[in-house]
């Protein structure tokens, strides 16, 4: 009678373990963690979404040739249109060589593109970079924006290995804070990954543009409730200001 028992459990043990097995082999696997090394592909094409572009990009070409292009060695703002409204610049940054290249409602891979028209030439030594908000709202992924960052920052590094890149983290807004998760996420990666390489920089104004409660502070927005005051973009001086002051170092 004690034999029937110690088979009847080791029976069971082997039905326990072959179950846990066949489950365990069910289960799917957790999907590989996105790596903020790889460029993503661009979500839109050229040369049919140069067309949005191309009489903003000819303006700014066509005051470089009236005589107000870029030293070489300045500071090149560009970007979206947080970067193309901020007229003070010359006021903000005095003594400083700086030069405005944004186009409004641009998004990160136009920059790319034009980069080879409106940046690489002139041969700064310190990029400034702001954009992603587009690109989220038109229903990009964090991961897509950080890819296409890479993308971008690796193109300026081909050509300038020697340039300093700065990006200034997405802003939150109050016109698109459903997707400040989004945001967030994209911040945060963006700024994992520069840390990581030489010679950049991410800035953030994110933080700072909130308030006490969480929310977008309302004295840094106009009334479209997505771009900047003129108390925006003493903000966003502020927290610049002490990068520019410093030469790039050498990349490795």
């Amino acid at each position: 009678m004690n034999k029937f028992p110690f088979r009847m459990l080791s029976a069971l043990a082997a039905l326990t373990l072959a179950t846990l097995s066949i489950s365990h082999a069910q289960t799917p696997a957790s999907p590989p963690p996105v790596s903020a090394a790889q460029p993503q592909k661009p979500l839109q094409s050229y040369p049919e979404r140069a067309q949005l572009w191309e009489k903003a990009i000819a303006e700014i070409e066509a005051r470089d040739q009236a005589g107000a292009a870029p030293t070489r060695g300045a500071v090149l703002f560009i970007g979206s249109s947080s970067i193309r409204a901020w007229k003070s610049l010359a006021a903000d940054f005095p003594g400083l060589p700086v030069y405005n290249r944004g186009f409004g409602g641009s998004q990160i891979p136009d920059s790319t593109y034009y980069a080879n028209r409106l940046l690489l030439p002139f041969q700064p030594r310190t990029v400034v970079f702001y954009a992603g908000d587009n690109d989220i709202a038109a229903g990009h992924t964090h991961e897509q924006v950080v890819g296409d960052f890479q993308t971008f920052a690796f193109k300026v590094r081909a050509a300038l290995p020697d340039a300093k890149i700065i990006f200034l983290a997405i802003k939150p807004s109050i016109a698109r804070w459903k997707s400040q998760p989004r945001i967030v996420a994209a911040n945060r990666a963006i700024a994992g990954w520069m840390a990581s390489q030489p010679n950049m920089t991410f800035v953030d104004v994110h933080t700072p543009m909130l308030g006490a409660d969480g929310q977008p502070r309302k004295e840094l927005y106009v009334g479209d409730g997505l771009h900047m005051t003129p108390a925006g973009y003493k903000l966003w001086t502020s927290l610049l200001a002490p990068h520019l002051k410093t030469e790039p170092k050498p990349a490795p």
